[in-house]
């Protein structure tokens, strides 16, 4: 390869949007993690099993509940930081909105269950460390994610 192909796809890659996105993410992921860590605390010391949806859904798990909803809280986040700052969609109508909302959560609802799958299988069956399986994970999310809003959420129309 030349110094102009390295050039040109070296620019392709590092650019304003995948800094953005980069920064973004890790805020996200900074939120996230630090969701996840206080509620899980907080649900160990609680007892949740006589509360059925807990145990159905999350096989009661604390875990699996503290990062349900940490997903949540940073996902709403990320929306609002990707559609202004990074990919830069100023579209408000209703109906665009409306479909960039659906479609963000949509795909962070995939990652999401990767990422719990992810959760249970790398601590209940490698019994890998909390904290080390959520940022081993996260790291897979995000670049999961920044293709799912490029090349869908967020794409540009000619």
């Amino acid at each position: 390869m030349n110094n102009e192909t390295i050039k040109s796809i070296f620019r392709k890659i590092i650019n304003k949007e995948t800094i953005l996105y980069l920064i973004f993410g890790v805020l996200t992921t900074v939120i996230n993690i630090a969701v996840y860590t206080l509620l899980n605390h907080y649900f160990k010391t609680v007892d949740l099993g006589s509360v059925s949806f807990f145990n159905v859904i999350f096989f009661g798990k604390p875990y699996l509940l503290s990062n349900a909803i940490a997903w949540l809280i940073s996902v709403l986040f990320a929306f609002i930081t990707n559609k202004l700052f990074v990919f830069e969609s100023k579209t408000f109508a209703s109906s665009k909105l409306f479909k960039e909302a659906v479609s963000f959560f949509g795909a962070r609802i995939f990652s999401l269950l990767v990422e719990e799958a992810g959760l249970y299988l790398l601590m209940e069956m490698m019994h890998l460390n909390e904290l080390a399986a959520k940022i081993i994970l996260s790291f897979i999310v995000v670049v999961m994610n920044y293709f799912f809003s490029k090349l869908y959420i967020f794409k540009k129309t000619k």
